[in-house]
């Protein structure tokens, strides 16, 4: 039976495997995108040699995108999970999966969650990703659906690091212009670079893409755990306000407790990003492996 519409998309769906051999070239690209210029990428590490970014395959989940409602008008990048398991080597060749695993109703829209698995050469399980895409219920196809008020409203507002902390980790500034949305959105014209393409979509602006300042939150992690990042570490954001391109962001994250994991501790966190006015961007959790 052949289905259409917004019956297509249902839990089970498979939107395929595609295979990557993770060049020095990609790792390049990425490092430039987020300005994100971290010594493991290129030189020696403590894996035996350059590594990928721990989210080298960031937007996987969009390069087949049968999982979308067909209305994409306002569609919004929702909430993040990443679970990360192994480095992924510079050179070696990986496989990713992703299907549909979960769909649900909230606050009037429609989420779509995507579920991307890397798998490395040698078969094991690098990293695993769950992207929450939301839609518009209604068959809604102009207006601004979201506009730059928004984030001054009461319940966008966000209180972040409260409570007692037992680390504040050193904070990253992030200003994200033009060249680095065409870097990491581009080549071509879409709503992520393009003025007149973000207002056919409903936006009054260039809508910084989702999974740039989770990528700003990986660095974070990465500069602080290392290799326990790169192996057991997770992070679960929602993206609660929009980053405009144009705007500087700080990405920020406290350890707020420690516990046993073997031999190891695991440290656990709140992570942020916000803009230079406070306005929280992404607010989520993180657990990384501490030696």
């Amino acid at each position: 039976m052949t289905v259409t519409g917004k019956d297509h998309v249902y839990v089970g769906l498979d939107c395929g495997r595609r295979e990557y051999m993770i060049s020095s070239q990609m790792v390049q690209d990425y490092a430039d995108a987020v300005q994100d210029h971290y010594p493991w990428y290129f030189g020696s590490s403590p894996f035996g040699g350059p590594v990928a970014p721990a989210l080298i395959r960031h937007s996987e989940m969009f390069v087949d995108r049968r999982w979308y409602l067909p209305n994409i008008y306002g569609n919004l990048h929702a909430k993040q999970e990443w679970e990360l398991f192994a480095p992924i080597r510079i050179g070696e060749h990986i496989t990713a999966h992703s299907l549909v695993v979960d769909r649900y109703l909230k606050r009037g829209r429609d989420y779509v969650v995507n579920e991307v698995l890397l798998l490395g050469d040698d078969g094991r399980v690098c990293a695993r990703s769950r992207s929450h895409q939301s839609f518009l219920r209604d068959d809604v196809t102009s207006g601004t659906v979201i506009g730059k008020e928004r984030e001054k409203e009461t319940g966008r507002r966000f209180e972040v690091g409260q409570g007692p902390v037992l680390e504040t980790l050193a904070s990253l500034m992030k200003e994200v212009g033009p060249e680095m949305c065409m870097r990491f959105s581009g080549p071509g014209k879409n709503y992520h670079t393009d003025r007149e393409e973000a207002v056919k979509l409903g936006f009054p602006e260039v809508v910084v893409q989702g999974m740039m300042p989770i990528c700003f939150l990986s660095e974070l992690m990465t500069r602080r755990f290392g290799e326990g990042w790169y192996c057991g570490g997770k992070m679960t954001v929602n993206l609660v306000n929009i980053l405009w391109m144009g705007e500087t962001v700080s990405v920020c994250g406290v350890i707020k407790e420690l516990t046993l994991e073997g031999s190891h501790q695991r440290a656990h966190l709140e992570i942020w990003c916000q803009k230079v006015d406070g306005t929280v961007i992404t607010v989520g959790s993180a657990s990384a492996v501490v030696a």
